[in-house]
């Protein structure tokens, strides 16, 4: 994909950086030229929904963007792919696609979207800022307690795991113990443009706060759902997908 920056380093050395880091970065991944065209896509849509958070799932959703581009790109997805089989030591399932979502804080809805502490469907995620505050106390910093499980290939134990850190409860015990210091994840200042790639399955991690008044706009690529072919997984898992009518690759049914 041209505007996309080249980089000396390999797979495996991205992946040791995000076994002993939590995350790599990948600067200047987007050419001011592609940043730009994701941008005009960003505040069109952005336009169309009054100020307020909004969430846009799948490839064909993103049609005709640089993002929608990028997650059909074959050599972005290989590098994903190569940090999944390095991260598991198995092959990623042989149909599973990119997913990516747009997440977009702004307005006083964007406020909720905070502090939502979730482990990720995917081995890998990367993730693509497009417009970051830079003014303020609160600018929608990516916050990780990096890889503190390991990828389950049991899905069932999987599921369990998610029940009882995804509610409301253990959401908000985590986010008042990062508010009161009492736990000290890694923050980072995220660089529109910049790629940053870590393991969402074993990293449990959300944004900070972001000013209402102020435009945050991500581009979140997953691949690597070690649960891919699971069924009890595709039938508990997957809400976002579901609530976007998507089936567990991101697409739509075919009618």
């Amino acid at each position: 994909m041209s505007g996309v920056a080249t980089t000396e380093r390999t797979a495996a050395q991205w992946a040791a950086e995000i076994d002993s880091n939590g995350f790599t970065v990948l600067e200047n991944y987007l050419s001011p030229e592609l940043l730009e065209q994701g941008r005009v896509f960003i505040e069109q849509q952005a336009a169309s929904h009054d100020g307020e958070y909004f969430a846009i799932h799948g490839i064909e959703a993103l049609s005709g963007s640089v993002m929608a581009i990028l997650a059909l790109s074959a050599p972005f997805k290989e590098i994903l792919a190569d940090l999944y089989r390095l991260q598991t030591g198995r092959e990623p399932s042989a149909t599973e696609q990119i997913f990516p979502v747009i997440r977009c804080l702004q307005g006083r809805r964007g406020l909720r979207q905070s502090h939502f502490y979730h482990f990720d469907a995917t081995a890998i995620t990367a993730l693509l800022p497009l417009f970051i505050p830079t003014e303020g106390e609160h600018c929608g910093d990516l916050i990780i307690f990096p890889n503190i499980r390991p990828v389950r290939f049991n899905a069932l134990r999987n599921v369990i795991e998610k029940a009882l850190l995804h509610n409301t409860l253990s959401q908000k015990l985590v986010a008042f113990a990062v508010r009161r210091g009492w736990l000290t994840p890694i923050r980072l200042k995220l660089v529109p443009g910049n790629l940053y790639l870590f393991s969402g399955y074993r990293s449990l991690h959300a944004n900070d706060e972001c000013d209402p008044a102020m435009l945050r706009a991500t581009t979140l690529f997953h691949f690597g759902n070690p649960h891919h072919d699971s069924l009890l997984a595709r039938l508990v898992l997957g809400t976002n997908k579901r609530r976007a009518k998507l089936d567990h690759n991101g697409f739509k049914p075919a009618n």
